[in-house]
Formats: structure tokens, C-alpha cells, sequence
């Protein structure tokens, strides 16, 4: 019997999440330490997970397959595609740098009224920890049935981390405070609840429909693609269309897609820094991996019969999203509406139907990981200064600090999509694919692109440029363990942008067999015969 890697990958952090909530409550700086050494074992684990997948090779690799509730068919079944390999490579990649950032997030709150609590510094380590072994077994998962377990249990860490551990900047009192992330924290809770009720309907309506025609019920990924395949299952039209329905839903309120999004903007506002990047950089893309794995390959017709609607809605989302970027007062709920709209170039290439759109998503899905990570923490770090998140307290950064600003400013870039960084890539992509089959859909999203130059430019220029704003004067620069948080991420934004190539080679394979599912090839070029 091999060893099982995808386990071992997500038990890892679960075991070190017990070991840090389990550290004496003196011991604060022990259980930060701890938190850290799992996470950077788990990205080693991670990196065996991905050197040891070939790309040419059978679809899904590493797998695992036991059962787990016989009665009801489940199992508890593994297995990674190049898709799931990027994606868990990219949460092992961000959680470090998210522990390392969150370093005194959770530290005691001193010289303050007696009545403002302690904030149990173990528990926030742990609940990062929890949060990150959930989301790697979701991108691994392969029978629906535990897939749809840890979809939801994710939740639960997510809804203390926001609602526990809110961000301190601002001349609110605590009692405010503690109203605005308990808003924030129900409110991601019921919308991710509502979607995930839905879904479990149509989980338990695909086990019928297998039970059926099969003969033994099945949440089996595997066997319900290929039994679908052969045509020994196949399913009446509404049947296919409602149960499409049930799981996209969910996932689009994860995603989050347009009008299912309004969770995310509080929900980043009101989390500390480290914690938006854990909601946007890593949760959410659970959703629309989902999308690919699982929309697509159950229900091709179905997502077929619901590419121009998904389309609007991404397209939609792109332009709305950019255009309440650009009127955004606060740091933090800005970038929650660019990554609205960079989710849905993310969803748009996954419906365009073609292997560029699809690889381009799935490369943006990583890409934007990256970026969305390198801006949000240097804006984190910059409102810590400041105590405010507030745009227009700000002016002149960086004359007094200048790294901050250029880190700041590279991640900004980044965020709309420069050349040589690795989200163009990605971008042009999803455009390409999206333009050689609706090339309507194409032209509205390229001017997602122009929003996204503005208010990334206009951020920066009220907040970096100019004269040196009031509370700005002695603001210090980024300090060590800062820099060696920012620094890899920016590295990583060039090498990607630059060779993108170790990338593409693996999650190229999986888009062709998830095209294969839905039965598409991409639309030949028409070229004019010369006369």
C-alpha cells in the first residue's frame, strides 16, 4: 500500500491545529512558533504532492479510496488533477505567509479600558491551521458526499476568524466594533449556510438518481463521470438542470458571483488583514474550483444549457465589481470589490467553454492568489501605522517609506494585470478563450481591465503620492519579518509573469479532459481564403 501524500497533506495542519489551541496560554510566542513550522512542513508535503505528479499521466493521481458509510455509499475517496495539485500548492504556498503577517494580530490588546477582552492568540493560530487542512482535503476530495463535508465545515474556523478576530484600526469603540464583525461573521455564515442547504439537496437527489439507474447509490466522482460517459447513467434534462442548479449555487455564493456576493466586502472589511487574504485568496476559490470539477464534469448539458446566463453574471460581476472599487473611502472593502470582479473573469473563463479560457482560470485562480495576498498584507501593514483604514487619511507614504510604497504599488500592478506580472498572463488568457467563442462577452470584460487601471492608480496616488499626510510623518518602513512576507510573494508575481510554463504544463492536461466532459473543443479560427 503506497503512502497516502493527499492525507498526510491535510492532516498535517489539522494535527497542528489541536497541538497550537493545546499550548499553555502563557505560552503565546510557543504556539505562533508551532503554527508556523506546520504550516512550512505542509508546504514541503505540498511540494512532494506536486513533484510527484505527472502531468501526462492518468487524470487523477496519488488517490486513496476507503470506504467510509457503506449503507449510504460513501467513501472517503482522493485523488488530484493538475487543477487540484496548483490549488492546494497555492493554499500550502499562502498559509506561512499569512501566519507570519498575523504575527500580533491576536497578541493581548494593552493600555486599554479593563472591559476590552484578551484574544486568545493559540486560538487564532489554530483556527488558520483548521481552516487550511479543510480547504486541501476540498480541493482533493473526489467522492461528492465528503466533499460537500468539509465545503461546509470550512465555515465554521472562517465564522470565528472574522467574527473574533476583527481589525483594530479606526476611532470606533469596541462595542461597535464588536457589532460590525459579528454583522460580518453572520452574515458570510448564512449566505454560505443558505447555498450549502441547497447543495445538500442535490447531493442527496444525484445519490437517488445513481441508485436508480445504477442499481447502488454512488457519490463517486469517478464512477459517475465515466458511468455517465458510456451511457449506463444518464438523467432526464429538468433532473440534470435542477441538480446543476443546487451545486452551482453554492458554489457561486463561495465564489463569490454577482448578485451573491455583498458577504465578502464586510467580511474583508471587518477581518484583519491576514484573515482577507485567508477569506479571498484561498476559501473562495474552493468555489470556483468546484465549478470546473464538479458542474462541469456531473452535469455537462445542464452547464452548457447555463453558459449565457453564467456569462451575464460574470460579466456583470467584472464591471460591477471595478466600478465600486472606484468609489471606495476604505482600503480594504476597495480591494473586496476588485477581487469580486477578478472572480468573475475566474468564472468567465471557466464558462467560455475553451481550453485558454479554462487554463487561463485556473492559472488566475493561483495568480490571483498570489497578488491579492502581496496587496492586501502590505495594506494591512500600512493601516496598522496609520490606525486607519480610511483612504483619505493618508498622502505621501512614500517619502517616509518608501518600500512600503513600492511593495504596495508592485502589488497594485499586479492587481490590474501590468505585463511581466503573473496575473496578465492568466488574463489574457480568459480573454483569448473568451473572445474565439463570444466575442461580445469578450469586449465587455476588456473593459473590466481600464476599471481596473483606476482605481488601483487612484488608490495609490492618494494614498502614496503627494504632500505627507497628517499621523504619516514618522510612519516607519517595512521591518524584517514584514519584508519576508511581502518579499517572496513579489518574487513570485515576476517569475510567474515571466516563465509561467511549470504552471501551464500541469494544469493543461486536466482542462482538456474537463473539456472532454462537457463534450467541447475549441471553435477553429476563421480566416478569410485569399482571392
Amino acid at each position: 500500500m503506497s503512502f497516502p501524500l493527499l492525507t498526510a497533506v491535510a492532516a498535517l495542519p489539522a494535527i497542528g491545529a489541536v497541538a497550537t489551541a493545546a499550548v499553555p496560554a502563557a505560552r503565546r510566542t510557543a504556539a505562533k512558533w508551532l503554527a508556523l513550522a506546520v504550516s512550512l512542513a505542509t508546504l514541503v508535503l505540498a511540494a512532494v504532492v506536486a513533484f510527484r505528479f505527472d502531468p501526462g499521466g492518468d487524470r487523477y493521481q496519488l488517490t486513496e479510496s476507503h470506504t467510509w458509510i457503506a449503507d449510504f455509499g460513501v467513501r472517503y475517496e482522493l485523488g488530484v488533477d493538475g487543477i487540484g495539485v496548483a490549488l492546494i500548492a497555492l493554499t500550502a504556498l499562502l498559509i506561512p505567509f499569512v501566519v507570519l503577517a498575523g504575527w500580533h494580530d491576536a497578541d493581548p490588546l494593552e493600555g486599554t479600558a479593563p472591559d476590552r477582552r484578551w484574544r486568545p492568540t493559540q486560538g487564532f493560530f489554530a483556527l488558520i491551521l483548521a481552516v487550511e487542512a479543510m480547504v486541501i482535503i476540498s480541493f482533493a476530495a473526489t467522492d461528492v458526499f465528503l466533499f460537500y463535508v468539509f465545503f461546509e465545515a470550512m465555515l465554521i474556523p472562517m465564522y470565528f476568524l472574522i467574527g473574533g478576530f476583527g481589525d483594530r484600526a479606526g476611532s470606533r469603540d469596541e462595542s461597535e466594533a464588536a457589532k460590525q464583525r459579528s454583522y460580518a461573521a453572520v452574515k458570510f455564515l448564512l449566505y454560505n449556510l443558505a447555498g450549502g442547504l441547497v447543495m445538500l439537496a442535490a447531493v442527496i437527489g444525484l445519490y437517488a438518481v445513481t441508485a436508480d439507474q445504477l442499481g447502488e447509490g454512488t457519490f463517486s466522482l469517478q464512477a459517475i463521470v465515466e458511468a455517465r460517459a458510456s451511457g449506463e447513467l444518464t438523467m432526464a434534462q429538468n433532473t440534470e438542470r435542477l441538480l446543476f442548479l443546487g451545486f452551482f449555487l453554492a458554489f457561486a455564493v463561495k465564489a463569490p458571483l454577482w448578485p451573491l456576493h455583498t458577504w465578502l466586502p464586510n467580511a474583508m472589511g471587518e477581518s484583519t488583514a491576514p484573515v482577507a487574504v485567508l477569506i479571498t485568496a484561498v476559501v473562495d476559490k474552493v468555489g470556483t474550483f468546484a465549478m470546473l470539477r464538479f458542474c462541469l464534469g456531473l452535469f455537462p448539458e445542464a452547464s452548457a444549457w447555463a453558459t449565457p446566463v453564467v456569462l451575464a453574471l460574470a460579466l456583470v460581476s467584472i464591471v460591477y465589481g471595478a466600478l465600486l472599487a472606484i468609489g471606495q473611502r476604505d482600503i480594504k472593502r476597495l480591494i473586496a470589490y476588485a477581487s469580486i470582479s477578478h472572480f468573475g473573469f475566474i468564472i468567465l473563463g471557466i464558462f467560455a467553454m475553451t481550453s485558454q479560457g479554462q487554463g487561463g482560470a485556473t492559472l488566475y485562480m493561483v495568480n490571483h492568489g498570489i497578488s491579492t495576498a502581496a496587496l492586501m498584507l502590505v495594506a494591512g501593514f500600512l493601516i496598522s501605522r496609520r490606525g486607519s483604514r480610511l483612504i483619505a487619511d493618508y498622502g505621501g507614504v512614500q517619502k517616509v517609506a518608501p518600500v512600503l510604497a513600492g511593495t504596495f504599488l508592485i502589488g497594485g500592478l499586479a492587481t490590474l494585470s501590468l505585463p511581466g506580472l503573473a496575473p496578465f498572463v492568466s488574463e489574457f488568457l480568459v480573454l483569448v478563450g473568451t473572445f474565439t467563442r463570444y466575442p461580445a462577452a469578450g469586449i465587455v470584460a476588456t473593459f473590466g481591465i481600464v476599471l481596473a487601471a483606476l482605481y488601483v492608480l487612484v488608490l495609490y496616488q492618494r494614498t502614496m503620492t503627494g504632500p505627507v499626510g497628517p499621523g504619516v510623518e514618522r510612519m516607519p518602513d517595512l521591518r524584517k519579518r514584514e519584508l519576508a512576507v511581502v518579499a517572496p510573494l513579489i518574487a513570485l508575481l515576476v517569475l510567474l509573469g515571466v516563465f509561467p510554463k511549470p504552471l501551464t504544463d500541469i494544469v493543461n492536461p486536466a482542462v482538456e479532459h474537463t473539456l472532454s466532459d462537457v463534450q467541447k473543443t475549441d471553435p477553429d479560427p476563421e480566416v478569410e481564403a485569399a482571392k
